[in-house]
C-alpha cells in the first residue's frame, strides 16, 4: 500500500530505476535534498522485485527508458498492468537522443510524465511535485468514494439492526471497515445498560480488523458537564476493552453524537492517524450520526412496544374466576416484531348456567383493533351474565359489531361448561377449532364453526359434547401455531401431538405448550387451558 500523505508537498518514497550509477546518484541526491526518501534499482528486474515485496509502495517510479534487461516502456506496462501497482505514477527519463516517437510511445504505454536528460534539478522536482499532487488528489478522491460507498452500505445495516447489541457491533465493524483501523463503539441501551464493541488488531497495519466483540460496561465513562447539555471527558477516561492501537488517548480520535440533549451519546473511537482530512472527519461524523439515529429508532420502538403492551393488557381480564367446575390457566404473549396493538383476547365468567370461557381475535393490529377487542370482550361478559347460550352470544355480538364497527371482523370461540352435567356447549365463529384431551391422553378437535363476526350471517346451533372430569380444553389464537410457509393442518397436528404429552395441570400444560411450540413473534398469542372437574350432583 502506498504511504499516506498529509499534503501534496510532503516528502514521498520514490523509486529510481537507472542502470547508470552516475545518473542514479544525481537523481537520488536531488530528491533526497528535497526531503524525499529514495530506493534504487539498476535494472527492470530488480525494480519489479522491489515493487513485489510486501510493505509500503513508493509513490512515484522514475524509470530510465534504456535498461539492460528490458525497456523502461516494458517496466511501465508491467507496473500499470499489475493490480497492486496500477495506480503508481511512472516518470520516464531518457537521453537527449531519444526520438519523438519514443516519447510518444512512453506516454501511450502508461507513463505519467517524460523527462529528457540532462534534467535540471528544479525541473525534476517540479515534475515530481506535480505528479505527486495529481496522484495524491486521485488517491484521496478514490479513498473518499470508497469510504462513502462503505458508509452508505453500513448506514443501511445500522437501520436494519433489531437490538442494541447488534447495533453497537455493526457500528464498530463499520468504523473499522471504513477507516481500515481498530475501532470501538459505545452506547447505552434503552434499558440503561452501557455497551462497548471493539475490533482487535494484533499487529500494526493489519488490513482486516477482527469481528467486533461486545461487552457490558460497569458504568458510562463520561460525565455530564454542569449545563447538562453534553458529555465531556474530564480528562478522557480509561475506556474499557479498547484494542491496543486505541489505548493511548493521544493516538485515538473520539466522536460523540446524540439524537436529543437528554440522551446518552453514541461514541465512536478510531485511530487518530486514520482521520487526516476534513472529508474523513465528515465521514466519521456521519457514521456516528447514523448510529445515533438508529439507536433512537430502537429506543422509540422499545418505548412504543412497552406502551402498546401496557395498553393492551389493560383491555384483558385482571383475574380469572375461581370455579369448582374447572381449573383455568391463560397466557398472553404480544408480538415481539410489532409495536402495534393486537386484538387477541380471552374471557372467563361464572354465570348461573355454568362457566363460560372464550378466546377470540380481532382482525388487524392497531389501536382500533384493541378498542374493538375491548368492546367485544365487555359485551361478551354482559351477554353471558344475562344467561344467553353460546350461539345467542355470538349472534348478538355479530349484530353489535355490524352496528358500531361496520367492516370489522372477529373470530371467537365460546364454550359453556354446565355445572350439573358433563355437557359442553361449543359455538365457534370462524376461530381455530378448540382441542379436547380426554383423561386417557387421546385428543380431538371440534371442527364445526360458523362465519366470522361482523359479516351479518346466521350462526349455527352450538355443538354439544360430553367431556369427562380430568379432560383438558385448549383454546388458542393463530399466533401460537400458524407459521409462514407451513400448512395449517400440519400446525394443528403438531398442536394435538404436543397436547397429548402435556401435564394434566393447566399451568403446567400452558408452560409445556409454549416450550414445545415457541411463538415466532410475528403475531400475538392468547392461550387458555381448562381442566374439567366433576360436575356437581344434587
Amino acid at each position: 500500500m502506498t504511504l499516506p500523505s498529509d499534503t501534496d508537498h510532503s516528502p514521498a518514497l520514490i523509486l529510481v530505476v537507472d542502470d547508470a550509477p552516475t545518473n542514479r546518484y544525481v537523481l537520488a541526491t536531488t530528491l533526497r535534498r528535497a526531503g524525499h526518501q529514495v530506493i534504487e534499482a539498476e535494472d527492470g528486474t530488480q525494480a519489479l522485485e522491489l515493487l513485489s515485496v510486501p510493505g509500503p509502495l513508493p509513490e512515484i517510479a522514475i524509470v530510465d527508458v534504456r535498461l539492460p534487461d528490458m525497456t523502461g516502456f516494458e517496466v511501465c506496462e508491467h507496473i500499470k498492468n499489475t493490480p497492486a501497482t496500477a495506480a503508481l505514477p511512472v516518470i520516464n527519463i531518457s537521453a537527449s537522443a531519444i526520438t519523438v516517437n519514443d516519447r510518444t510511445q512512453g506516454l501511450n504505454r502508461g507513463a505519467d510524465a517524460y523527462l529528457v536528460e540532462p534534467v535540471a534539478p528544479d525541473e525534476l522536482l517540479a515534475t515530481v511535485t506535480a505528479t505527486l499532487r495529481y496522484a495524491r488528489a486521485r488517491r484521496r478522491a478514490e479513498l473518499l468514494a470508497h469510504r462513502l460507498h462503505l458508509l452508505n452500505h453500513f448506514t443501511l445495516a445500522l437501520y436494519s439492526t433489531t437490538d442494541s447489541q447488534e447495533l453497537v457491533r455493526v457500528t464498530a465493524r463499520a468504523a473499522a471497515a471504513i477507516f481500515g483501523c481498530g475501532a470501538a463503539a459505545m452506547l447505552t441501551t434503552p434499558e440503561g445498560r452501557p455497551l462497548v464493541a471493539h475490533t482487535w488488531q494484533d499487529r500494526p497495519g493489519r488490513s482486516r480488523p477482527t469481528e467486533p466483540q461486545v461487552h457490558t460496561m460497569a458504568a458510562w465513562p463520561w460525565r455530564r458537564d454542569h449545563s447538562g447539555s453534553q458529555d465531556r471527558p474530564g480528562p478522557e477516561p480509561e475506556l474499557p476493552c479498547l484494542p491496543p492501537d486505541l489505548k493511548d488517548p493521544a493516538h485515538r480520535r473520539t466522536v460523540m453524537g446524540r439524537a436529543k440533549p437528554e440522551r446518552p451519546p453514541v461514541v465512536v473511537v478510531i485511530a487518530a492517524d486514520a482521520v487526516t482530512t476534513p472529508d474523513d472527519e465528515q465521514v466519521l461524523a456521519q457514521l456516528t450520526q447514523a448510529s445515533t439515529l438508529a439507536l433512537e429508532a430502537l429506543r422509540s420502538y422499545s418505548e412504543e412496544h412497552a406502551l402498546a403492551l401496557t395498553l393492551q393488557r389493560s383491555f384483558l381480564p385482571e383475574r380469572l374466576p375461581e370455579n369448582p367446575r374447572a381449573q383455568l390457566a391463560v397466557r398472553y404473549l404480544p408480538a415481539s416484531e410489532r409495536t402495534e396493538i393486537g386484538g387477541d383476547f380471552y374471557e372467563a365468567i361464572s354465570t348461573s348456567a355454568g362457566l363460560v370461557v372464550a378466546v377470540g381475535d380481532v382482525a388487524g393490529h392497531s389501536l382500533d383493533a384493541a378498542m374493538i377487542m375491548g368492546q367485544i370482550r365487555h359485551a361478551l361478559r354482559a351477554y353471558a351474565a344475562e344467561g344467553h347460550p353460546p350461539e345467542t352470544i355470538l349472534a348478538r355480538l355479530d349484530h353489535l359489531l355490524m352496528s358500531v364497527e361496520p367492516g370489522a371482523t372477529v373470530t371467537l370461540c365460546v364454550i359453556l361448561i354446565e355445572y350439573d352435567s358433563d355437557t359442553l356447549h361449543l359455538a365457534n365463529a370462524g376461530h381455530l377449532p378448540p382441542l379436547l384431551r380426554n383423561p386417557d391422553g387421546t385428543t380431538f378437535f371440534v371442527p364445526e364453526h360458523g362465519p366470522l363476526l361482523g359479516l351479518g350471517l346466521p350462526h349455527p346451533p352450538a355443538r354439544k359434547i360430553t367431556a369427562e372430569p380430568g379432560a383438558l380444553i385448549i383454546l388458542v389464537t393463530d399466533g401460537l401455531i400458524e407459521r409462514r410457509h407451513t400448512d395449517l393442518q400440519h400446525s394443528l397436528g403438531s398442536l394435538a401431538e404436543t397436547v397429548s404429552a402435556a401435564p394434566t395441570g393447566p399451568e403446567e400444560a400452558c408452560a409445556h405448550l409454549l416450550e414445545h411450540l415457541p411463538p415466532d413473534g410475528s403475531d400475538d398469542v392468547a392461550l387458555m387451558v381448562v381442566r374439567l372437574n366433576a360436575a356437581r350432583t344434587c
